[in-house]
């Protein structure tokens, strides 16, 4: 028997940082029918076991904790009297915008829904990813998995330990473990420069004597029924370890913090169309994807350093599906204009602008594909340079954006490409 077909005007996948925010610019923006499903038997997402500081700065001008600052946006949707169902698992999003859920609760739900938000966020890259030689003991972790261990459930993962990989999440786990009472020997990072932001180095490992080894990977795990030890060697610019530079460190535990992606198995099985470089939905100047009236913001379009831009532009998603539902029907095609990275950038966000609709102005969003030092950022409206910004320094690690003006675009109607690059003057 199939289920009942219910009908709203705006469903949030997903209850995290990403997903709050839109569900509130959707409603501020005057669409007051919105329905948030999240999985979890609470909202807030991943921040809800972030209990270190350093959000907020941007947002609210105040350095919060992971769960303050999902509590602001709680609170605010409570004052709002936003629905959610949690518990709630999305299991499929067709074409036309019917979202197929289950729950305990309600068993099996149809929705169709005038516009969908994609807000899944992201997941870690798995282990098996990685190859590394060796067996498969206990005591081997991602870093998310270890950081809900001792800051939800309250147990120590292990004693002495070794981090591969040094995204954010590595960092902070690093500076974790130490607070706990465990010994973090390094963290090793095959490329030649760190994942992390400059902030997260300098407070997780420089002060509390933790080593980078940068250009450096684990080349095999010893110990059978837990891990007892791991050799860590230098890699040349191929990647490939350097015979003689292996060096034995003894642990426990293995925390692997090797990247992470965003959560779009719905997207693809929906039809989405996917950048091969985010593994994110493509997305035009109103964040939204491939397929009309569904959009795509926070880490489930690309993985974002802060929380604060993610919140940024899932408020732009929310307010856009709005506005779509609130118009009944998809607009007449307009104009497109494909935003191009170059140079050393690695993608943009969005893809595609349309000047007929977008602001008087557009936030870009990409990052670098290596270190660079001295070298500007220039943007071209075709062959002509508009903008030609210089910066002392730019990590993959950190993510950069320029700002596009409506006015310019619309005084330039034969642009028909945008190019974002990076030039050395």
């Amino acid at each position: 028997m199939t289920a009942l077909l219910e009908n709203r005007s705006v469903v949030i996948v997903g209850g995290g940082p990403a997903g709050l925010s839109a569900a509130i610019a959707a409603y501020e923006a005057g669409e007051h029918d919105v329905l948030i499903l999240e999985r979890d038997t609470q909202l807030g997402g991943i921040l809800n076991q972030c209990i270190h500081n350093g959000f907020g700065l941007h947002t609210f001008k105040e350095e919060l904790t992971g769960p303050e600052y999902a509590a602001r946006y709680i609170a605010r949707a409570d004052e709002l009297g936003i629905e959610r169902r949690l518990g709630t698992m999305v299991m499929d999003i067709s074409a036309d915008r019917i979202v197929t859920a289950v729950s305990a609760e309600r068993g099996i739900t149809r929705i169709q829904a005038s516009a969908v938000v994609l807000a899944m966020g992201c997941r870690e890259r798995p282990r098996g990813a990685l190859a590394t030689p060796g067996y498969r003991p206990a005591g081997i972790y991602s870093a998310g998995t270890a950081q809900r261990l001792v800051n939800i459930e309250g147990e120590l993962p292990g004693r002495e330990v070794v981090i591969l990989g040094s995204g954010d999440i590595g960092l902070i786990m690093a500076r974790r473990m130490t607070f706990e009472g465990a010994h973090v020997a390094c963290v090793a990072e095959v490329m030649p420069y760190s994942g992390g932001l400059k902030r997260n180095i300098v407070q997780c490992l420089d002060d509390f004597g933790i080593p980078l080894l940068l250009s450096h990977t684990v080349v095999d795990i010893e110990g059978r029924d837990r891990v007892e030890a791991v050799v860590i060697a230098e890699v040349d610019e191929r990647m490939k370890p350097i015979p003689g530079t292996e060096v034995r460190y003894p642990c426990d535990t293995l925390l692997l913090s090797v990247g992470l992606l965003p959560e779009n198995e719905l997207s693809r099985a929906a039809g989405v169309e996917l950048s091969p470089v985010t593994r994110g939905p493509v997305v035009n100047e109103s964040l939204e994807t491939s397929i009309p009236g569904v959009f795509a913001c926070g880490n489930v379009l690309h993985v974002h350093d802060l929380v604060d831009y993610v919140s940024e532009e899932a408020a732009a998603a929310g307010a856009c599906a709005a506005k779509y539902a609130q118009e009944a029907q998809a607009a007449e095609p307009a104009p497109r204009i494909t935003i191009n990275a170059k140079g050393g950038v690695r993608y943009t966000v969005p893809s595609s602008v349309s000047p007929d609709r977008m602001d008087d102005t557009l936030t870009v969003r990409f990052r670098v594909g290596n270190v660079y030092r001295d070298h500007y950022v220039s943007v071209y409206y075709g062959d002509e340079r508009v903008q030609h910004r210089k910066k002392r320094v730019m990590a993959p690690g950190e993510m950069e954006q320029v700002t596009l003006k409506r006015a310019d675009l619309l005084k330039r109607p034969d642009v028909s490409s945008i190019t974002i690059t990076l030039e050395e003057e």
